[in-house]
């Protein structure tokens, strides 16, 4: 079978493949479980702060999966003539894996987000998908700072819960750079940083209309109702830059 074509969006490989093809390969890797399985969402504002961060930048390019999360991208590829197949939104991912997870009767676990916010997502889930395990911990406090005691409580919970499946919700690039560093630790399991996804699975924080989703803007309609996101959005433009200079470098 001839080779995936690779492409390359501000210096962060981009291997096209569809959401089947995504959910294939992590099915394949929970029924052989061998190393670290990382699961990482391109989104305009992470891709500027790999730009600012080799580590994470070095992160992203190693993981396992790259799924396309936002619009940005999808126009970014446009315009540098990269193929990304298709965008595949974190939260929809995270969504198609608990299906996954109550079908295969999988282990599954939520760790961050704001205090209370994990565990009570769990005991929704375990009421709607019985077939499943899950489990919430809130976990760490300020994961830029966080303590020895609660890194231990946590890497002390995977170890007995032995999940197949682990959500964080530290927010970019915390929770990258986290799971990265303990990828020893989450061997055999398929981890994954979900952002503010709890806030929406929970229904805490009501995602856009479908009609504006498909018109790309959701993250208008974030700002519209989260109006303290301004200041991530300038990241936005600085990404605007980068494609088109991008661009005129490859003319």
């Amino acid at each position: 079978m001839p080779a995936l074509k690779q492409n390359k969006i501000l210096g962060i490989t981009i291997i096209p493949q569809s959401r089947q093809t995504v959910l294939e390969k992590i099915g394949k890797y929970i029924s052989n479980p061998v190393g670290f399985f990382h699961i990482v969402s391109l989104n305009p504002e992470n891709m500027v702060i790999a730009q600012e961060n080799e580590q994470f930048k070095k992160v992203i390019e190693t993981a396992q999966i790259k799924i396309i999360d936002g619009i940005g991208i999808v126009l970014a590829a446009r315009i540098l003539g990269v193929d990304i197949s298709e965008r595949y939104p974190g939260v929809e991912l995270m969504k198609e894996l608990i299906k996954v997870a109550s079908d295969g009767r999988l282990r599954v676990l939520l760790i961050g987000g704001r205090p209370n916010l994990a565990e009570s997502l769990a005991e929704c889930y375990q009421e709607e998908f019985s077939q499943a395990k899950f489990k919430g911990v809130y976990g760490i406090k300020d994961i830029k700072k966080p303590t020895r005691t609660e890194e231990r409580t946590i890497l002390s919970i995977v170890i007995s819960y032995k999940p197949h499946l682990l959500f964080v919700a530290f927010g970019s690039p915390d929770q990258e750079l986290w799971l990265a560093r303990h990828k020893k630790e989450f061997s055999g399991v398929v981890a994954m940083g979900v952002g503010g996804s709890f806030d929406y699975l929970s229904d805490e924080v009501i995602r856009a209309p479908v009609f504006i989703q498909k018109l790309g803007l959701e993250w208008f309609y974030r700002l519209i109702n989260q109006p303290w996101r301004w200041k991530r959005q300038l990241r936005l433009l600085r990404f605007i830059g980068l494609v088109f200079k991008e661009k005129w470098t490859k003319i």
